[in-house]
Parts: structure tokens; sequence; C-alpha cells
């Protein structure tokens, strides 16, 4: 039983209250608040995404119709206010294969090299680095391509950063190496990450025989 009498408790409880009660209130207050807050915070991030992807669309559409100066401006847009989203990294990517196709390798680098160092998602950022490897082939710095390549943990990118080595070594002319590359890229879990058909070819073109299937698997 308690040692106080319920009229004693209740006055205690009051005095509690009249000397605690501001804190109560403001701790709710800035509770609510913040909840609020995060709210409000949330429907920005998915407002400005929903906005990221229709100017995305945006830029496809550009291009699209051989508007490469609109479509430039837009990815520029993108990367510039909306960094944070993956439609920034594939605007980036975009933009670099429409600098290629044009033949503005350094323009393409750039891009890609963005994008490998700043995309959000992994694999993206592999895919920039594969990309970024072939233009700076085609620019024949082959060491720096191979030195793109070069991922401690490439999971289930192995197969095709081996295909893609394979690709600048014999761009270099080292085809010893080539060759072994592709057989690398071969015998890996491939996942129907690479073309196997075409490294096949690859592989007899440089003198080698291919795996059988018994052996790839």
């Amino acid at each position: 039983m308690s040692e106080y009498s319920e009229a004693e408790q209740y006055e205690r409880f009051l005095n509690w209250v009249r000397a605690n009660g501001l804190v109560i209130i403001v701790g709710i207050a800035l509770g609510a608040a913040g909840w609020a807050g995060w709210l409000w915070y949330q429907d920005r991030r998915v407002a400005q995404v929903e906005t990221a992807s229709a100017r995305y669309e945006e830029m496809l559409e550009a291009f699209g119709r051989n508007d490469r100066t609109r479509g430039l401006t837009i990815a520029d847009d993108l990367n510039r206010e909306y960094a944070w989203t993956p439609y920034a990294a594939l605007a980036g990517l975009m933009s670099a294969r429409i600098h290629a196709e044009a033949n503005e390798l350094d323009k393409a680098a750039a891009s890609l090299k963005s994008v490998m160092d700043t995309a959000p998602d992994s694999e993206i950022r592999l895919v920039a680095r594969m990309r970024l490897a072939r233009v700076q082939t085609a620019q024949k710095k082959f060491d720096d391509a191979l030195a793109t390549l070069k991922v401690d943990d490439p999971g289930e990118f192995a197969t095709r950063l081996a295909d893609v080595r394979g690709d600048v070594l014999l761009a270099k002319g080292d085809r010893e190496g080539a060759l072994r590359e592709y057989l690398a890229a071969r015998a890996g879990d491939n996942n129907g990450r690479v073309d196997t058909e075409l490294l096949d070819l690859k592989i007899r073109d440089l003198g080698g025989t291919p795996p059988t299937p018994t052996e790839a698997s």
C-alpha cells in the first residue's frame, strides 16, 4: 500500500506538473515539430525525384529529335540540381554517349569520370568505369584504361571487366594478355552479362580454344 493517500498523491502530481509542465509541453512540441519536419523532408524528396524523372524523360525526348543542345543542357541541370538521384547518373551516361558519338572524347571521359565518382548506385558506377576505359582506349590511353578497370571487389561484374580488359590489351597490341583476359571472362560466371558467342570469336581470332559448355560451367 502507498505511504500517501490518494489526495496526497494527486497533490504531489499537481506539484510535479507545475514544476515540469513547461518542459513536457516543449518536449511534445519539439517532437511533433521534428515529425512534421521529417514528413516535409520526405515529401520534398519524393517531389524532387518525380521532377528529376520528368526532366530525364524530357532529355531523352530532346536527344530523340536530335536536339543535342537541349538534351545536354537538361543533363547538366540534372547533375547540378538533382545529383543525389539516379537520374543524374543516367543523364551523365547519356551525355557521355552523345559526346563520344561526336568524337568529343575528352568531354565523354569527363562525364563518365563524374558518374564513376559520384553515382549513388554501385552498378552504375561500374558501368561508367567500363565505358570510361573504352573511351580512354579510343584516346590511345591504354595504361589509363587498364588502371580504370582495376576494381578491388568487382562481384558480378568480374567477367565484364575481364572482357573489357581484353579489348584494351588487344588495342594496345598485347595479344597474349588479351587472350588471357578473354579466357578468364569466358570461364567466369557470366549470368548473361557478356556475349559468350562474341567472346568465343575473340578467343578463336587470337588462336585460343573456347571452353566447352562443361568447362565453362
